[in-house]
Parts: structure tokens; sequence; C-alpha cells
């Protein structure tokens, strides 16, 4: 065989790789994606093993159903070059929770007024939802440079004009369920793959809503629903799941329902407890924020104009953290909400950080508990125990990763358990490729070795947010010239990281291919 042929075919390979992982992420099974497609499972089969040429068309298809940039047409793909290692320095402010804004916009289509939402994350997932939302006649607006933004809801929303491919491409929309049960009879939303009803993450969102008379049937790509005005709850609603999105839409549901719901089981999260505070501006009594049982007393009707600030973000107020930690650097962190990262600071004590904190001020939500963090270079150790993450007040589920580059760093053996994900640890694992040591147990099981001196290398992103976001913190570490490919999903939950990175010191250069 020619080296020609050869090189082709290591491409096919590779290029396979990437939409298996990227199918896998999507919870996609290969028939399912075959349908998105209009092809046979036995094709998507042979795309998967390298076997099947394919064309630049096929390419952007497989890449739009999958929410991944495998190709990129015109511009192309961005990608990040780091040089290190790096010493950080100076001080960054936390920005606002994505989650909590992203719901916040959700929520939206409960009040008929205007809704100010104050710094909001200027992130991809929200962009995809505000196109949402404009194909709806909701007409939104950024203020200005702070990222204040206007949400003005039309009289009659247009559900049949919904944006099908911002919709397709936003994990989001189920949450849209919630408030339009109130508005229509009967609707469709389309989805993203691999949201068939009966999979774990839909059944606890229909089970929630079931009591306010919402029906749901997923077939070929949308969900349609219907609601039976006559059904409403007569008893608490028990979540099967204590998931952060599920609690969300219970509570957009019982916002509107005139009567009170009393949901068990509840997420007491920061997205949800900013949720909550935000119903209580619109009116809706909510009562046992931060706990497990959230009472809700809803209204028949909402049109008010309201102005509310969402809190800060503790998933990137941790990737600071971790930044800080790996690159053995002294930077200040402010604004970090510190009553959703108290069990990641106590470990990372256990395991020898040392820092200094200030005392605690409120969030401009006028709830929320902040402190700033200066942390200090530390000799870290390996825990005693394994890590890992519990519904609040837990350690944070996305908040794990960051403990598999922190634990490349550390002396000793690291065990971390993420049980929730089927697929995220074996992304862990890419962390090999700069020299470090973590041997994948399982599909949710990862032992970590340190510690490691890291070499720079060149890595594909991978699908998930969380890890590739890792791979990029242990680059920074790392000695000599790194490249991170295909960075678009980093973007969908961090708004300018490597540029703010680069304002604490950092070297990295965003760049495309010619």
């Amino acid at each position: 065989m020619s080296d020609e042929a050869t090189s082709s075919e290591g491409y096919k390979g590779r290029i396979g790789n990437l939409i298996r992982d990227a199918r896998k992420h999507r919870g996609l099974t290969q028939h399912q994606l075959a349908e998105l497609l209009a092809t046979s499972q036995s094709a998507i089969n042979r795309i998967e093993k390298g076997h099947q040429n394919l064309s630049l068309e096929m390419l952007a298809r497989i890449g739009a159903a999958l929410d991944s940039e495998i190709v990129a047409l015109g511009a192309g793909p961005t990608h990040l070059r780091i040089n290190g290692p790096t010493t950080l320095s100076g001080s960054i402010e936390v920005k606002t929770s994505k989650n909590a804004g992203v719901a916040l916009l959700c929520a939206s289509l409960l009040n008929r007024g205007r809704t100010t939402l104050r710094k909001v994350a200027r992130i991809e997932e929200v962009n995809r939802l505000l196109e949402v939302l404009g194909s709806l006649g909701v007409q939104t607006r950024w203020l200005n440079e702070d990222n204040d933004l206007e949400i003005i809801p039309p009289k009659t929303l247009r559900l049949d004009a919904i944006d099908e491919a911002a919709a397709r491409r936003t994990r989001s929309v189920i949450m849209f369920l919630g408030p339009l049960l109130h508005r229509s009879e009967s609707f469709d939303l389309p989805y993203a793959g691999g949201c068939n009803l009966g999979e774990r993450t839909v059944e606890p969102h229909m089970s929630a809503l079931r009591p306010f008379g919402l029906e749901v049937k997923a077939t070929d790509g949308n969900y349609h629903a219907s609601v039976d005005r006559a059904v409403s709850p007569v008893r608490p609603i028990v979540l099967t799941e204590r998931g952060d999105t599920v609690t969300e839409n219970a509570l957009m549901a019982a916002a509107l329902h005139p009567g009170t719901t009393i949901i068990r089981n509840a997420s007491s999260n920061y997205m949800v407890q900013d949720l909550c505070f935000y119903l209580q501006r619109l009116g809706v009594q909510v009562e046992g924020v931060g706990t497990t049982t959230l009472t809700v007393t809803g209204c028949t009707d909402i049109d008010v104009d309201v102005d509310y600030a969402p809190s800060e973000d503790p998933i990137e107020a941790m990737s600071l953290l971790a930044a800080a930690i790996v690159t053995s650097s002294t930077i200040t962190i402010q604004r970090v909400p510190i009553e959703f990262l108290e069990i990641e600071l106590a470990t990372l004590e256990e395991m020898g950080l040392r820092y200094d904190r200030t005392e605690e001020y409120v969030a401009r939500n006028g709830h929320t508990r902040l402190v700033d963090i200066t942390t200090r270079p530390s000799t870290l150790h390996a825990p005693l125990d394994k890590i890992h993450p519990m519904p609040f007040p837990g350690l944070n589920i996305d908040n794990l990763p960051f403990f598999a580059v922190i634990a490349v760093v550390a002396t000793g053996q690291t065990l971390l358990h993420d049980w929730v994900y089927e697929n995220r640890a074996i992304y862990l694992t890419e962390l090999t490729k700069l020299g470090a040591q973590v041997k994948l147990l399982d599909p949710h099981r990862v032992m970590i070795e340190g510690p490691t001196h890291l070499s720079g290398t060149e890595i594909v992103c991978p699908p998930a947010l969380r890890p590739a976001v890792v791979i990029l913190l242990a680059m920074l570490a790392a000695k000599g010239t790194s490249v991170l490919r295909s960075t678009y999903v980093i973007h969908r939950g961090y708004e300018d990281l490597a540029a703010r990175l680069n304002e604490l010191g950092a070297s990295i250069e965003t760049f495309r291919d010619i």
C-alpha cells in the first residue's frame, strides 16, 4: 500500500473516532444518528471504523447533527496554541453563572412584561437560546458592554415558527416545556438527538410535568406536547431524580399554576436558587429555597417589569482555582460564590492547598454569599479517600473533572469516581498525551498517579465541556508548545476564557488553519 493510501486510511480512522466520540457524548446510538442523517446504521458503522469515504457535505451534516465542529466550512474551526509552563499573577472576577443565565432565559417566557438580566454570560449556549426566543417573537437586545440583556415577549408567542436549527443546537430547549405548557394546549419543540422518551435524561422531566396535565410524545426529532387543563397537582410532586433542569422545569410549571405546589427531592443547586429568586421577583411565592422541598404558590398571570442579576458561576471559579493550582501561581479570584464551593475547598485543604479568603459579602441578587480567594503556591498530596460528586451541598458534578488535572500535580494516587455520566471519565485519559499518568479503571473511575511533569503536545478537543477545559489547564502547566484543536465546545460554556487567562499572564494564541 502506498504512503498516500496509508495516510488516507489514517485520516479516515481519526475522523471516524471523532464522530464516534461526539455521537456517544450526545447520547445517540448509531441507529439514531443514521435516522437524523437519513442513512443506514451500517453506513454509520463504516464511517466510525474509518472504512467510508466522506464528502465535505456529509461531514458538515454529521457535525450539525452532533453539534460538534468535526468540520467547519468557511473560516474553519478555531484552535488554541499554548506556550508553557506558565506562572499566572494578578486578579480576575468570576463571571455570572451560565446555567443560571440559561434557566432565566427560559423562565422569561413566564412573564408578559419586560425582563432585564444583568451581566449575562455571553456564550454560545445563550446565543442559541436567543435565536430560538427571537423566532418565537420575543424581542431581545444587549444593552451595553456589561452584557445586560433586555427581553420583551410578544402578546402571542409564535410557537409554529420556532427556529429548528437553533433549537437542535442547544441542550436547554427541554426547559421550554415548563413555561410553555401554560401558553398553549398543544405545541411542538424540536430537540437534539439522544432525548428519546424513556431515557434517563428525559423521563424525569415528564414525570415532573404530568401532574400539570402535560403529555409529550417524542417522534422524528420533535416533542409533541399536549396539555389537559383539567389536570393539576393533587399531591406533592416527588422528583425521581434530583436534577437541576428537572427541578427548574417543575418550578416554572408551578409558577403559573394558581394553587400551591410542593416539589420534593428538588435540587438546591446554584442555578435553581437563582431561578427561585427570579420567580420571587415576578410575584411567585417560593418557600424552602436552598432545601430539597420547595413550596410554590403560583400566579394566574405574570405581567411585571423585572430587573434581576444572576449570581456568579461556581464552575468557572473552580476552573480558575485549578488553573492557579496546576501552575503553582498566586492569583486573586474575586466574587467566588463560596456556598457552592465549600466541599471543593475543604477537599483541597486536605490535599495541602494554602489560600487566603476575605470576609463574605452578598451577590447582586441579594442572597448568594461571595468571597475573594487568593491562592498560594502549595505542595499537594493525594486525598486519603476517593473524590466523587454529589447533589448540592455535595461536591459539584461539573467540578469533578478539575480534580483530575489537580491530581496530576499532587503526590500519590487519586481516585476519581464520576458516577453520573457514562462517557465523561474516558476523556480525562487524554491527559496521558501530555505525560500524566491517568488509568481508566471502568467507564466511571480513573486513577491518577502524581506528580508528573507535563510536556506540550497536540490534542483534539473532546466533545465534553469540562474535560476540554481540564486539558487546556494542563497545557498551561506543560513544558513547551501545545495545540488544542476545535475549541467550539469551550465557547459553549465559557466567555473569552483564553483571553482572560492571557490577562493573568498565560500565553494562549487563537488561530485557524489556512
